[in-house]
């Protein structure tokens, strides 16, 4: 089965100001539609791949899996569609922030000392991604919490991460995603991200990371 668009559950006006809604409609009609139609076309050529679904893909990153022919295009277009996919989630109207729960809260304490001390940490590793890439709120397989950075549109299920982890958060930090309204200011984008960070479905995701299962 091929890959689609997913629809977003709010309009793109509905992250004013912090994310404007042409940058909106242009990354997610025009950019994540991009990675989708790549990785389709590299998957035709390879039809038995078809049923893995993007997670497994992701997960099969650099290994004999992903035949070497196809093997740099799911890396960066099967990326870009499970990145994008994950992030238009996490994202959400000012007006529905409302922290996070209970145990995603203590567990930030236990593993960063404080919510702040974990927000300072990931502005850091997102400010410092140089050229193109993401910043990761991630659940490790050792059960902690850990803030990574990767390039381009690699993340932290594929095995080529310096840090594996099931992603929880998951902020773009390429230039398209925010170059309109922000030009070269990217710590302030970073900053605004929080603005508009659905915390209901960053529960969600630490919930069913904790079971093993990776959010989508």
């Amino acid at each position: 089965m091929a890959f689609t668009l997913p629809a977003l559950t709010y309009d793109y006006t509905a992250l004013e100001p912090y994310i404007d809604a042409s940058t909106m409609n242009i990354h997610h009609t025009k950019h994540h539609q991009t990675y989708i139609n790549n990785i389709n076309a590299a998957l035709d050529k390879f039809p038995e791949l078809k049923s893995l679904g993007i997670v497994d893909l992701n997960k099969a990153v650099s290994t004999d899996v992903i035949p070497k022919d196809i093997a740099t295009i799911v890396r960066n277009n099967g990326g870009g569609h499970y990145n994008h996919a994950f992030f238009w989630k996490v994202l959400g109207p000012p007006s529905d922030n409302n922290g996070p729960s209970d145990a995603l809260k203590s567990a930030i304490d236990a593993d960063f000392g404080s919510m702040d001390d974990m927000k300072a940490k990931f502005n850091a590793a997102a400010a410092a991604r140089f050229g193109s890439g993401w910043a990761w709120l991630g659940l490790k397989p050792d059960g902690h919490l850990s803030v990574s950075s990767t390039a381009n549109q690699d993340n932290t299920l594929q095995p080529t991460a310096d840090e594996q982890a099931i992603p929880i958060i998951g902020l773009d930090v390429w230039e398209h995603a925010y170059y309109l309204k922000y030009q070269n200011r990217r710590p302030e984008y970073i900053a605004a991200f929080w603005k508009v960070c659905n915390w209901e479905q960053v529960n969600a995701n630490y919930a069913l990371a904790l079971k093993g299962e990776v959010p989508l």
